[in-house]
């Protein structure tokens, strides 16, 4: 680490200089993302394969478990490999990469949570019209304006934060390539711009979480007139979690974000990014879709050896075509 200044890449410091702590860092991430991986494959192949799971709900679902596949992958595997191999060296290109993808599908993210809280809105408070507001094209079109918003704000934080002049060495205290952190190596009063964009980036997020949680004061609002008491526990066991789910996701990357850069990570700050890079694609399968009845039972089906072997010859039947 002599010539820091003059490389092109950067290091990432990651959680600690020990080794004993960086194998057990790998493997815990190992882990979760083999959990993350399982659960969203799943998620994603019964919601693709069962014809009863094509409704909006589980059409948005499928698309936030890829959403959630890929944007663990984008930090994950990388941190993985620096923490095991004992090397926090990343390429310059390679971390381009990272926060375009990074920040593109995080923007994805949020804009999919709220597309979906709508839908529950619609399908409980106005459930006469669901079909009418929530048609198959309209849910098209919610789904191709996530990504292209997401990919827009990936391109706009990515090339203002590498067009700011570097200073100094190139270590970034994180196990990715954090923009906040990223700001501390920029020369004085460079990255006003970046600044600019994250309070932007931030303000819409929080705009999304405003209608988040308007939604589901009107959908509780309605279930409390149900009659049946299994009715309205059904209904709020469903929606608190996810409400939950959201508001800490979007609480944590907030202040990440919103804090100003420092010399150096703390513990507490590198336990912050995991509660929004790690956690939600881990912990959103158990919470929106492995607890569903439906669910279950469509993955119980997919298992299942006859229903295997009818999709077996199903896709012999397409290759053959």
């Amino acid at each position: 680490m002599a010539n820091l200044t003059s490389m092109s890449g950067f290091i990432l410091m990651g959680f600690s200089d020990d080794r004993k702590f960086q194998i057990l860092h790998g493997l815990l991430f190992l882990v979760t993302y083999l959990l993350a991986l399982t659960g969203n494959l799943l998620i994603f192949t019964i919601t693709t394969l069962d014809h009863c799971l094509h409704s909006p709900m589980y059409y948005f679902l499928k698309h936030l478990s890829l959403l959630d596949l890929c944007f663990i992958s984008v930090t994950v595997p990388q941190s993985i490999v620096n923490s095991l191999m004992d090397n926090g060296y990343i390429s310059l290109g390679q971390c381009i990469l990272q926060v375009f993808f990074f920040i593109a599908l995080a923007s994805s993210e949020v804009a999919i949570l709220t597309v979906m809280s709508y839908d529950r809105y619609v399908a409980i408070c106005q459930p006469l019209q669901y079909e009418t507001i929530m048609d198959p094209c309209t849910c098209r079109h919610a789904v191709i304006a996530v990504w292209i918003a997401g990919g827009l704000s990936g391109l706009m934080h990515t090339a203002i934060n590498f067009s700011i002049p570097l200073c100094g060495e190139r270590v970034i205290h994180h196990f990715f390539c954090d923009v906040p952190q990223m700001l501390k190596l920029a020369c004085s009063y460079e990255f006003i711009n970046e600044i600019a964009v994250a309070t932007f980036t931030t303000s819409t997020a929080f705009i999304c979480l405003i209608s988040i949680v308007l939604s589901y004061i009107h959908i509780f609002s309605t279930v409390l007139r149900i009659p049946s008491a299994e009715g309205r526990i059904k209904v709020f066991s469903t929606c608190l979690p996810h409400l939950f789910v959201v508001t800490f996701f979007l609480s944590a990357a907030s202040f990440e974000f919103l804090r100003l850069p420092s010399d150096s990570q703390s513990g507490m700050d590198l336990m912050f990014s995991i509660f929004y890079t790690v956690l939600p694609p881990t912990l959103n399968p158990v919470i929106y879709s492995l607890r569903n009845e439906a669910m279950k039972a469509s993955l119980r089906k997919v298992l299942s050896k006859q229903e295997f072997a009818q999709r077996k010859m199903y896709l012999k039947a397409i290759f053959k075509l």
